[in-house]
């Protein structure tokens, strides 16, 4: 049977679906025309400049590669931060408007955890049981020391008239968190939140994709933002919108400082072990200056603040890599891998021509546990995935250098006399101080290096990344590193 020939009504759907209307008028498609037109210039402009890009790429040195690795949480994108301060300061600075919007959802969301607990701990007082919040967003998850014993009920201290009324007058901060959230986030993103509207509260913290450009989405909420370069002119930010989220902040900002220093409200956090002072994005001891009518972020509040991101970012530098890198490209380009354990495991089949790999290891999680794995140690879950680095054969021509990140926790939490020994068993009796305690992890790093990758060169630094000044010491050594292992290779230095 010969095959039936096609007729107009059985054409390619597809090509029905970019047909013209049929009712097109002559000014419609004169209109359209235009419009395809002008896409297509634009179109082709893409293509050659991608083209151009490619060819001088091809002439131009090979630019060197590093790769931030990391559990969730760990301090890659303030290292990020850092970078890009050292070697882009203008763009660091361009990007202050957009940080402020995730400044105030750090505070939004800090207060909102805590207003969650106030709702436990009420609810707990009239016999009710309450589904506690998927996360508490601004709070560790922390591991008990292993005991055989069920832990008996929490006992919380009573709370007062005054404590509902606080909570109350801060009921307003969940519509500056919806406000703030359609900010920052694309259509598409905020549709998949686990709520039912934007005005409910939030239940889960929040994530960009570092693909999306999410800096871009708030940058044309601005309106016109682009032409300008710096955060520090009154015009960038229309501080006279009655709808900036700034004005609400600013007049719940007493009621928030309240809460903050309230002896109740500690108490309660203090049962519950939260301590959101030890989290990126912690901003409560600074209300009254983050609330102010006309806050403008420093550089060291743009470094705290926390923003989850997934998927992998490609960020470029040029770095001034002094008198050993003139033969070398001062093209730099860094890559930062989301945290998620999902992530982590499939990154290193596409990463094996990284000059360098910093892996960061947040040493002050030794109490705490993984958001994705609550059984799983945060400090021993870095163990496991420092030993799959070292141990991966793509990877062994990788220079490999660790961050003991986020000391100037680990050292607070050992002077209140919470014990490394109590959750990292091997540590044993060893004296409970920060010495004693970062000595012994830097040695469980380099024991499981010499163990799985042999002689290779072990570099270690302690490091706390919100500190501009000796974070920027640190990358600079590792870039001298990585230049000088470049030129070893290259047979110009001996």
């Amino acid at each position: 049977m010969a095959p039936r020939r096609l007729k107009s009504s059985d054409e390619d759907p597809l090509a029905r679906a970019i047909a013209p209307p049929s009712n097109e008028s002559p000014f419609e498609r004169d209109h359209r025309i235009a419009s395809e037109l002008e896409a297509k210039r634009v179109s082709d402009a893409i293509d050659e400049e991608l083209n151009r890009q490619r060819i001088a790429d091809k002439k131009s040195p090979k630019p060197v590669k590093i790769l931030l690795l990391g559990q969730s949480e760990s301090g890659k994108s303030t290292t990020l931060k850092n970078f890009q301060l050292m070697h882009s300061p203008k763009a660091f600075h361009a990007e202050k408007a957009m940080w402020r919007a995730v400044i105030q959802l750090n505070v939004v969301q800090s207060i909102h955890a805590i207003l969650d607990l106030i709702s436990k701990a009420h609810a707990t007082a009239n016999g009710a049981s309450l589904t506690p919040s998927p996360s508490t967003l601004s709070t560790p998850s922390s591991s008990a020391p292993p005991s055989p014993i069920s832990p008996a009920p929490k006992e919380y201290p009573p709370l007062t008239p005054e404590h509902l009324k606080l909570k109350m007058r801060l009921a307003p901060l969940f519509q500056v968190e919806a406000a703030l959230i359609r900010r920052l986030l694309p259509p598409d993103q905020i549709e998949g939140l686990t709520r039912s509207n934007l005005t409910a509260p939030i239940q889960q913290e929040i994530s960009v994709n570092s693909n999306m450009g999410w800096k871009n989405t708030f940058t044309r909420l601005l309106g016109g933002a682009g032409v300008r370069t710096s955060c520090d002119s009154m015009d960038l930010i229309d501080w006279g919108d009655p709808d900036d989220p700034g004005v609400v902040l600013h007049a719940c900002s007493d009621d928030m400082v309240k809460l903050w220093g309230d002896p109740t409200i500690r108490k309660l956090m203090e049962i519950e072990k939260m301590r959101p002072e030890e989290m990126a994005g912690f901003f409560l001891d600074s209300l009254a200056r983050v609330t102010s009518p006309k806050y403008i972020p420093t550089d060291d509040d743009i470094l705290r603040a926390r923003l989850k991101t997934l998927g992998v970012s490609e960020h470029r530098f040029q770095v001034k890599t002094g008198h050993l890198g003139t033969a070398m490209s001062n093209d730099w380009r860094v890559f930062d891998v989301g945290g998620q354990r999902s992530l982590v495991t499939a990154w290193a089949p596409y990463f094996d021509d990284m000059n360098a790999i910093i892996f960061l290891a947040p040493i002050s999680c030794f109490d705490q546990v993984l958001q994705e794995d609550p059984s799983v140690n945060r400090l021993a879950d870095s163990f496991l995935l420092w030993k799959n680095i070292v141990s991966n054969p793509l990877l062994k021509k990788t220079d490999l250098v660790l961050f003991l990140n986020k000391c100037d926790i680990l050292r607070a939490k050992l002077e209140s006399g919470i014990r490394l020994g109590d959750y990292i068993t091997s540590y044993g009796n060893r004296p409970n101080d920060f010495e004693s305690a970062s000595t012994y992890l830097k040695k469980k790093f380099a024991g499981l290096m010499k163990e799985h990758a042999g002689d290779r060169p072990f570099y270690c630094h302690f490091t706390s990344v919100t500190d501009t000044r000796s974070t920027s010491l640190i990358l600079q050594n590792v870039q001298d590193v990585v230049v000088r292992d470049n030129l070893k290779r290259s047979a110009l230095v001996g």
